[in-house]
């Protein structure tokens, strides 16, 4: 059965503090996996989680930091010495330590890096902490297993083993030349079988998928996923191998963009949490609830423009499905932006962009055929007249044919831009759909009814 953080081990904790019994405290978390530990800290008040993390052993508690909200992370470090970062940093993976020095004030930077007794470690940290912000050198971890080319398999298990022991996870063994370019892999079953006096230049595998440390975090993501790797290594300018991007960080990172394109199709601009302020909130939907209102305000004048239609007894009833046409647009505007928003970031959207309207446009013919013949029979079960009803029919599949257009030329476009094309999956699309499909169904209304 597995591990529960229930709220009596949570009270027992508390109380546990309280009374500053440590012994007991150790005894009752000695077991705690480190993702079952973050999750108790979470349940905690801050000073209680803080005399925790200081309590326990850096090499539980600093995995279990890696595991909180990025929030609560940075308020327990504040509270702790640069010493005690320190600690913790030693025992976490050169690209998490990274990550967890990037969040501390800077004025604290330096104090804790010169605090990290291992110097390497610290050396690897500052490296990595030079990269640029979405790349694979700021993504990737300095600890790996590599061998040399001109090595014997003996000499190279002995290697092996001293390096291991910084490794959390030995995904891969990489093998390079003497000036540290990597040159290819070595297979673990090769290793095993091959000749105590063999070299290693005799038995591994030259052809390696890798990135340079300039590669983008979405490209890492994208070879990673189609050659199903749970790590690759990456090379500097010069192919000299300087570090891997374990499938963990991918995860973490997949994670983050769907995160942020989940909050842009809901029209946030920023990257907000259910526990940030009411100004962080604000800020982050404002400005697309008032593209929301100029578009609001947009349908408002075109309605104004066909005024006549109010006052046409016969056909004033076209008013009562204004809703329908703007929802109907909206919600085949959002179906269609959301297919291209996940092919593009699948890689799938291929071919010219006419090929791909034209097939949305055969789409929005069919689904609009079939919306279409359902309007006229409402409007025969209605008894409305045969004209008013194709009116409303033809119109709704103009305005769908028109709403699928939209939906696939605006993402294609802002992603050829350099923009996130996930922000047109939000209010952006069913804006700008809900004001073309209003004019439309109007427009093509007067022209069909003649008033």
């Amino acid at each position: 059965m597995a591990f529960q953080v229930s709220s009596e081990l949570i009270k027992k904790v508390t109380l546990l503090i309280n009374t500053k019994d440590d012994n007991a405290l150790t005894t009752v978390l000695a077991e705690v996996h480190f993702a079952d530990l973050a999750e108790i800290l979470e349940e905690l008040q801050l000073t209680e989680a803080t005399y925790l993390v200081r309590l326990l052993d850096s090499q539980k508690t600093s995995e279990a930091l890696m595991e909180l909200e990025e929030d609560f992370r940075e308020d327990i470090l504040e509270k702790l010495s640069a010493k005690e970062i320190a600690e913790e940093l030693e025992e976490m993976d050169t690209d998490d330590a990274a990550d967890v020095i990037a969040e501390l004030p800077e004025e604290r930077v330096e104090n804790v890096i010169s605090n990290i007794e291992d110097e390497q470690h610290a050396e690897y940290i500052v490296e990595l902490l030079s990269y640029a912000d979405n790349t694979a050198g700021a993504l990737m971890a300095k600890e790996l297993v590599k061998v040399k080319e001109n090595w014997t398999v003996a000499g190279c298990v002995r290697e092996m083993r001293q390096q291991a022991k910084n490794v959390t996870r030995v995904h891969s063994i990489y093998v390079v030349d003497m000036d540290g370019k990597l040159k290819g892999r070595l297979s673990l079953k090769d290793l095993l079988t091959a000749e105590a006096k063999s070299y290693i230049k005799d038995i591994y595998i030259p052809k390696v998928d890798y990135v340079t440390v300039d590669t983008e975090d979405e490209e890492v993501a994208r070879i990673m996923q189609k050659y199903d790797l749970e790590a690759i290594p990456v090379v500097d300018m010069t192919n000299i191998l300087v570090g891997r991007v374990t499938i963990d960080d991918i995860v973490d990172f997949i994670k983050d963009e769907a995160e942020k394109d989940y909050q842009l199709a809901a029209g946030i601009s920023q990257d907000v949490e259910a526990d940030d302020s009411i100004l962080e909130h604000t800020r982050a939907r404002l400005p697309w609830l008032i593209l929301g209102l100029f578009g609001g305000l947009g349908s408002v004048f075109i309605l104004e423009g066909f005024e006549e239609v109010m006052l046409n007894e016969k056909y004033r009833n076209l008013f009562f499905y204004t809703p329908l046409i703007a929802a109907m647009a909206g919600n085949v505007g959002v179906q269609s932006s959301a297919i291209i928003v996940q092919g593009l970031a699948n890689h799938s959207v291929k071919g010219s962009l006419t090929k791909r309207l034209l097939k949305e446009i055969g789409l929005g013919l069919i689904n609009g055929l079939a919306l279409a013949i359902l309007i006229i029979i409402f409007g025969t079960i209605m008894q409305y007249e045969l004209a008013f009803s194709l009116t409303i029919a033809t119109a709704l599949m103009a305005v769908i044919i028109v709403a699928a257009l939209i939906g696939t030329f605006v993402p294609i476009i802002l992603d050829r831009r350099g923009i996130d094309p996930a922000i047109a999956t939000g209010p952006f699309i069913t804006t700008s759909n809900d004001i073309f499909g209003i004019f439309l169904f109007f427009y093509l209304a007067k022209l069909i009814l003649g008033f």
